[in-house]
């Protein structure tokens, strides 16, 4: 449960950072944004190397021999083999066992060319890397028990800079003069496919033209399960606000530009991808903005403008424990409020943010609770919160507080919401109907839905509903038609409607006696037919009348009466009349040639009504004479009792005495 002071707060940092050694003349850091490792080399790995990751079993140290200053350290994806830059010109390689301890043995590789050199390197597979020089693209298999590289492809083409995203493995290259000539590469098993060129706009082209488009300002997203290289633009003019563009990447055209995000600030950014928004730091200010790409915009074109979900809000303060300056107070760590936005901070994707000064790596994450106070508009909230992850229990919270008095909203909003929620739920009965058909398969099917969000009918029945008893202050009208509109909503969608939602619309009713209404909701079929509905209505003739007949006609429109439905009506041990009813209606559809003859000898000799019981036991044996040509009962009714009754009450001479034939 989030405090009050937390509730001002959108988003935070992780509550347990990833410690390490802070950064030092003799202690160097090191982000392997692949892996998600940080490297502590000290004394160039002769001091040792710490590796910390994700979790503990990915943390380890060693040491190595200091050729130099480290310029990059990655392990391959595997973490198998440690590769090191030293040098513009080369990368080395220790292969490492399987207890992680290193081979005394390294080999390298040195990049083609006297005049190329090195911009860096990646990991593009588990034995594959390749080194971006300002000369092109090499690409490399490793072979770690030869310990040796093959070169297996070369692109030539004058590089500027580079960006990797490792998660989809696309690889963009800066060329020309001004750097917004970018070359969209995706490494595939051992295929690099290349995607076409694009270039990008840039607001103002310097004068003599010289490096514009910068590393700094360009990451490559995955938002949405779409890929998108997005773009900070700075503008000329320091009183225009600075923008994001939004190019997205194609596979058989160059990218095209879909969005701009409008961040009415300027100064120094930058740029985190959480939960498919886009998450913009402002290091002056010392706030962030959310944009969602999914949210309505307006269009210039065919370019969706933006502008951020709620205003700049700051990160949630962050306190550390840190060692005590004061070791006589008697606690060996104090508490110490986090420098936020600091500049010693460096952001990397998706949302990663590292403090080398003070030794601690944080991912970013998005509180949800704050933003039900903080979007006003209810339908603009449950639209982005249907599209975050982990959101399952803030909507149901939404939906039940537009239903309280003092936080109510108009119907329209209620209709417009459930509609949203529906949508997505007949989106996933249609995948779920597709998996069932062996259209598609289950691990699609997974992956697709993993992330999203269903609310279903139990969860409003149970979560959002249950306030209807549990707030006596709701006008019990307004719980009708908001009942209403859920059906409305789902009819619309083609969901079957579950039992128990007519059940407590019919109850709300008969509570406040409003038994016209319910007569016309079942009359004109606002309620739908179904079996439990027709008990319902069976059981409730003691305080209407006419509920009997409309549970009659519902059971005639839907020709499927069955035992069940007649285990209910003699459940309830009804007299004459209703003994009577029930012969009519096994008549009217046609079963009475399978109905129990014992349940209902059973319910006639319990009312103690011995004319009762005669007309029923005389029925049944017409019955038996019609279907067997024998009016007794057989032994596998087990009606011995009923006819041993019969006798106690009109002699065996009353009875049929047609012989049983063997």
């Amino acid at each position: 449960m989030a405090t009050a002071e937390e509730e001002k707060f959108y988003i935070e940092l992780c509550k347990k950072p990833i410690r390490f050694e802070p950064i030092s003349k003799a202690n160097n850091i090191f982000f392997d944004d692949a892996n998600k490792q940080v490297f502590a080399v000290r004394s160039g790995g002769a001091m040792g190397v710490t590796v910390k990751g994700p979790d503990e079993k990915t943390s380890i140290s060693f040491r190595m021999e200091d050729r130099g200053d480290v310029i990059s350290v990655k392990f391959s994806p595997d973490k198998r083999i440690l590769a090191i830059q030293r040098s513009s010109k080369s990368v080395e390689f220790i292969n490492f066992k399987s207890d992680m301890t290193p081979d005394a043995v390294e080999y390298s590789q040195t990049c083609k060319g006297k005049s190329t050199e090195m911009i860096g390197f990646i990991w593009t597979a588990v034995n594959e890397v390749a080194f971006i020089t300002n000369h092109g693209l090499e690409q490399y298999q490793v072979f770690p028990e030869k310990h040796s590289l093959k070169s297996q492809k070369m692109i030539s083409l004058q590089i500027n800079w580079f960006v990797w995203l490792s998660e989809s493995y696309i690889l963009l290259l800066s060329s020309g003069t001004l750097g917004n000539a970018l070359h969209p590469f995706q490494f595939r098993q051992n295929f690099l496919n290349r995607l076409p060129k694009f270039e990008v706009d840039l607001p103002v082209i310097p004068k003599p033209p010289k490096l514009s488009l910068l590393e700094r300002d360009v990451i490559i997203a995955n938002i949405y399960g779409y890929l998108y290289i997005v773009v900070l633009r700075h503008q000329p003019n320091a009183t225009v606000g600075a923008e994001i563009v939004l190019y997205q990447l194609q596979k058989d055209s160059p990218a095209k530009k879909t969005d701009i995000l409008q961040l009415d600030m300027s100064g120094r950014f930058a740029i985190n991808i959480v939960d498919n928004l886009v998450m913009v730091h402002h290091q002056a200010s010392k706030t962030s903005l959310i944009f969602d790409v999914k949210m309505s915009g307006d269009m210039e074109a065919v370019v969706k403008i933006h502008h951020s979900v709620l205003p700049p809000l700051p990160i949630n303060p962050f306190k550390l424990l840190l060692p005590s300056l004061n070791m006589t107070a008697g606690t060996e760590k104090a508490e110490y409020n986090c420098e936020l936005y600091s500049g010693n901070w460096i952001v990397f994707q998706p949302d990663v943010v590292i403090d080398a000064k003070l030794g601690c790596l944080w991912y970013i994450k998005l509180n949800l609770e704050p933003l039900v106070t903080m979007l006003s508009d209810k339908c603009k909230l449950i639209h982005f919160l249907l599209c975050r992850r982990d959101s399952k229990k803030v909507i149901l919270s939404v939906c039940k507080q537009m239903l309280i008095p003092g936080q109510q909203v108009k119907l329209p909003i209620v209709s417009q919401a459930y509609d949203m929620l529906n949508q997505v739920y007949k989106a996933y009965r249609d995948a779920e109907s597709q998996v069932s058909a062996g259209e598609i398969s289950p691990s699609v099917m997974q992956n697709t839905w993993k992330r999203k969000v269903i609310i279903d009918q139990s969860d409003m029945y149970t979560n959002v509903f249950s306030v209807f008893e549990d707030c006596k202050d709701i006008r019990y009208k307004f719980m009708v038609a908001v009942l209403i509109e859920y059906i409305r909503s789902l009819n619309h969608f083609s969901i079957p409607v579950q039992h128990y939602l007519y059940e407590l619309i019919i109850n709300i009713l008969v509570h406040n006696n409003c038994f016209y209404q319910l007569h016309q909701f079942l009359q004109y079929h606002v309620l739908s037919d179904s079996k439990p509905l027709a008990c319902l209505m069976l059981s409730l003739e003691s305080v209407y009348a006419p509920a009997h007949q409309l549970a009659l006609d519902m059971l005639k429109r839907l020709q499927t009466a069955n035992e069940e439905i007649i285990e209910v009506l003699l459940s309830k041990q009804q007299l004459l009349p209703a003994l009577r009813f029930l012969f009519r209606f096994i008549r009217s559809v046609g079963i009475v040639d399978s109905v129990s003859a014992r349940k209902f000898l059973e319910t006639a000799m319990n009312t103690e009504d011995k004319m009762l019981f005669y007309a029923v036991f005389k029925f049944f044996e017409e019955r038996n004479f019609r279907l067997k040509g024998n009016p007794r009962f057989h032994p596998g009714e087990h009606c011995d009792q009923y006819v041993k009754h019969f006798e106690s009450l009109y002699g065996t001479e009353a009875l049929a005495l047609v012989p049983v034939h063997s």
